[in-house]
């Protein structure tokens, strides 16, 4: 049986449930298909015995104020919780101890992180000129900063917000606002001081400003609220199989899937795909195999989460921060290590720490081949040397993600101008997801408010040529 609705939403990950509030917000009939049972796509939470565990972000960065505008709309505003000041103190391992990152100039002098030639090198950096080709975030940092500060700060970072190599991401996809600072500024260091000024009138914050978040409950407390929010329209356990045009009008789609055993039908004037690349790859084959192609091809390396709880006593170090990560050049078999209970309460049982550790990526995708009690030893192995972490864990818990962060590898601005050139020839067809405009929490809020509003825009002017015709 047919039904109708004006937009159909393919995912029920934060960009498709986010896309799909703001549209109702604006009186948008719209509809949220998901596949799985339950909500939310990575950002989920497990609350067990008084440990809180999230299976994907930890938290997020509030650089925007649609994250507040998003709680607030949907009552959740006083779930918010901010991560306290322990929070600015984050950790980088050389020689198999943690140093802190520097947060002010004073400070960088004096850190211990880098060489004296490290230092002086950054110095050269206002008076080196724009590159003349695409370049890797390696690269681009080679030639600005040096090697050293690749190593020991780019490196570690690319690592534990991609899973990553700086080798092989594109800092003008990847990190499309450090690339931005040299063509509209000429370098960093300038960019960084006069950015300040557009970025307080665009009341945006750069990610070393804005405030750590998560919520009281969980991270899964935000999609819950939107799917709370939406009520009806959205429908769980839907597999969508086909997407294809409407022949009884020159515009509109039909999304046809599975749910509860029986098919479906459901026409729309307008469709967001809002699911990985590589589960959108056969929706899109029909239209275009070139697209499917490059969606498919996208690369999302395998990361393993090893939580682990243990008596406050048996950790010797003191953990004052958010945690630390991993350079390469360190050779070792974890990514870094989040200080889960350090930073937000409710996190574990008083009198215990939560303790939140990533492995694998690009860097060693091959760790994902060992069992789940090897991978808890490994961390608890790494743990002991760099926390003085030891004792046995009250509480562990692995989770895999095989494909998990998508890559913005060079040449991806490809893929981006192949899914604007779809869109354009196909209206109303639009896509979401953390594999365009940035992975983070806060880069899908406001890449699905963008997006409702240029679904909005173009089911007006869908109005207007109904009105002439």
């Amino acid at each position: 049986m047919a039904t109708q609705f004006t937009v159909v939403v393919v995912g029920g990950g934060i960009s498709g449930l986010s896309v799909g509030w703001w549209l109702r917000k604006a009186g948008v009939d719209v509809c949220v298909l998901e596949s799985e049972q339950e909500i939310g796509g990575t950002m989920k939470t497990i609350r067990k015995d008084g440990w809180l565990i999230e299976t994907g972000p930890n938290s997020a960065l509030e650089t925007t104020p649609l994250v507040r505008t998003l709680a607030n709309d949907l009552g959740i505003g006083d779930e918010l919780v901010y991560g306290n000041d322990l929070a600015n103190n984050r950790y980088v391992v050389r020689a198999g101890e943690l140093h802190p990152l520097p947060v002010s100039p004073a400070a960088f002098v004096r850190s211990r992180l880098w060489t004296t030639g490290a230092k002086l090198r950054v110095l050269k950096e206002p008076f080196i000129g724009k590159a003349e080709k695409e370049e890797s975030v390696a690269e681009f940092v080679i030639r600005r900063l040096g090697r050293e500060l690749l190593d020991y700060a780019v490196n570690p970072f690319v690592a534990g917000v991609f899973a990553g190599n700086p080798e092989e991401l594109s800092v003008q996809a990847a990190f499309p606002k450090l690339y931005a600072l040299e063509q509209n500024y000429g370098g960093l260091i300038r960019g960084q001081i006069l950015g300040a000024r557009e970025r307080k009138r665009r009341s945006e914050r750069a990610k070393d400003r804005a405030r750590l978040f998560a919520f009281r409950d969980g991270m899964q407390t935000l999609p819950r609220a939107v799917a709370k929010a939406l009520g009806p329209r959205v429908r769980t356990g839907a597999e969508v199989h086909r997407i294809r045009g409407r022949s009884d009008a020159t515009t509109g789609y039909v999304v046809e899937g599975v749910r509860e055993g029986a098919t479906f039908e459901i026409h729309a004037e307008s469709v967001i795909v809002a699911i990985p690349s590589f589960r959108a790859t056969p929706l899109v084959e029909p239209f275009d195999i070139s697209l499917a192609r490059a969606l498919r091809d996208i690369s999302y390396p395998p990361v393993a989460e090893v939580f682990v709880g243990l008596r406050e006593s048996d950790v010797k170090r003191e953990l004052d921060g958010f945690g630390f990560l991993v350079p390469e050049k360190e050779h070792r078999e974890i990514l870094g290590t989040i200080w889960s209970s350090s930073l937000f309460p409710g996190r574990a049982p008083r009198g215990y720490v939560a303790l939140t550790t990533f492995l694998g990526g690009s860097r060693q995708p091959e760790v994902l081949r060992r069992s789940d009690q090897e991978l808890i030893d490994t961390v608890l192995r790494e743990l002991r040397e760099l926390i003085q972490a030891d004792g046995t864990p009250v509480e562990a818990r692995v989770v895999r993600w095989e494909r998990a962060i998508p890559q913005y590898r060079l040449g991806y601005s490809q893929v981006l101008n192949q899914l604007q050139a779809f869109e354009n020839r196909w209206p109303g067809w639009f896509f979401s997801g953390n594999y365009r405009g940035g992975i983070s929490v806060s880069d899908c809020i406001i890449n699905s408010d963008t997006l409702a509003r240029r679904a909005i825009e173009y089911l007006r002017s869908r109005q207007v040529e109904l009105q002439h015709q």
